[in-house]
């Protein structure tokens, strides 16, 4: 007889799917919408670029709201109430016929995705796991990686069924996928008579498999982690991360196409930035659980700087590969590294409000990044000054993560 498989592997799974989907339809896929909805109501980029960015502002108004409701509600309800919202969100958006109107179904998908974005997947996962965190929230990230794979599908029912129907498809099938997942979910091994990882930790100072010492359990308080300095700095970097992540999500379909790239290339290499991802999400989570997790940040952020520089000469295809191995696997680690040092840093108890403090920190990020590119090619014609700026603006966080230290917390 084979054992059991630990139920916490199927929260995994179950939030892992929810990513894929949610990740597709309501972040990467969203540059391939810019071109058509720009033809059919004569909009600028700088407009249709806002919604987006309104959407990462107002979740990063609800993301330390959700952090509370996650931390007394559990993720389980939050994550059924995002399902939900998130599928009226795209109907709505398929029955756009002004720019407010528009806004306004971007403020509604907000209010869905904050009930399923990594604040509270990840803060699921954290109940879960202790000494396989760093693989297990490398899973779960991982699924907005995979969405990548959905890309192609989206390109197609826009250029086949109309971006409208292509919204409805999407809301339907939201509700279709999400609902029966979002019930498979469990807030804690305690709900289920289990402890995290499905096994007692070992002694403190006993070498774990890969050879480090296991770190000891901590519980900082709320106000104690919020002040102090590693906690700060995750913020201003998670903000930096998210300035030229956005920016290059949202943009990447129009830019190639101002080099002459076809769009169905395009969305090829849009589908590519997500599922490049992935091996950085597996990769840097596991290595985040066998070195100090600051150097796997910092490495992260190195990756993701000379990506943008590739991205630079993007008319050409050697750089465009270049940018999709350095950039997609440097975001898609510092995804995971993000949960995993507040877990580690500052416990379980307080994970969803600093979780979603970090995220609220991260929208200032995603309301610049993406109107800022809209804006200079509106008014220059041209993206390409903006990578390099965006590279250099990842120095800085790449010095930052160096400096989150653990011996640094208060309690520590």
């Amino acid at each position: 007889m084979f054992p059991a498989l630990f139920y916490g592997w199927w929260i995994v799974a179950a939030s892992f799917l929810i990513s894929v989907y949610v990740g597709c339809c309501g972040f990467f896929g969203f540059t391939a919408m810019i071109d058509p909805i720009v033809m059919e109501f004569g909009w600028s980029y700088t407009e249709v670029s806002f919604a987006s960015s309104l959407r990462g502002l107002e979740m990063g108004i609800l993301a330390p709201i959700v952090g509370v409701l996650v931390d007394r509600f559990g993720p389980r309800k939050i994550i059924l109430i995002g399902v939900v919202t998130i599928g009226a969100a795209f109907i709505l958006l398929s029955l756009t016929q002004s720019l407010w109107m528009f806004y306004a179904a971007f403020i509604l998908l907000a209010f869905g995705g904050g009930g399923c974005t990594s604040v509270v997947t990840l803060a699921v996962v954290a109940r879960w796991f202790r000494r396989n965190l760093g693989k297990a929230m490398g899973i779960t990230v991982s699924g907005f990686g995979a969405s990548g794979l959905l890309i192609p599908v989206v390109v197609w029912l826009i250029d086949s069924c109309g971006w409208r129907s292509a919204m409805v498809i999407q809301g339907v099938g939201m509700w279709v996928l999400g609902i029966p997942l979002a019930l498979l979910i469990r807030n804690g091994p305690e709900e289920m008579g289990m402890i995290p990882d499905g096994a007692p930790p070992s002694k403190p100072g006993t070498a774990t498999a890969s050879g480090r010492p296991e770190i000891p359990d901590v519980e900082i308080p709320f106000r104690d982690a919020l002040t102090s300095r590693p906690f700060i700095y995750l913020n201003v970097v998670e903000a930096l991360r998210f300035t030229t992540l956005t920016a290059v999500v949202i943009h990447v379909m129009p830019y190639l196409a101002t080099g002459g790239i076809p769009r169905e290339t395009a969305g090829l290499v849009a589908a590519a930035i997500p599922l490049f991802s992935i091996p950085g999400r597996f990769g840097f989570g596991w290595m985040g659980d066998v070195t100090d997790k600051r150097y796997v940040m910092a490495l992260s952020f190195s990756f993701m700087a000379a990506g943008l520089v590739a991205f630079h000469f993007a008319a050409a295809w050697w750089p465009i590969a270049l940018f999709l191995l350095l950039f997609s696997p440097g975001f898609g680690g510092n995804m995971v590294m993000r949960g995993a040092v507040i877990r580690e840093y500052f416990g379980v108890r307080s994970f969803g409000k600093l979780a979603g403090i970090t995220l609220g920190a991260a929208s200032i990020g995603g309301v610049i990044g993406p109107t800022l590119t809209g804006w200079v090619f509106d008014t220059h014609g041209t993206y390409n000054p903006v990578w390099v700026v965006f590279a250099a603006i990842l120095v800085p966080a790449i010095w930052l993560s160096l400096k989150i230290r653990r011996e640094d917390v208060p309690a520590f």
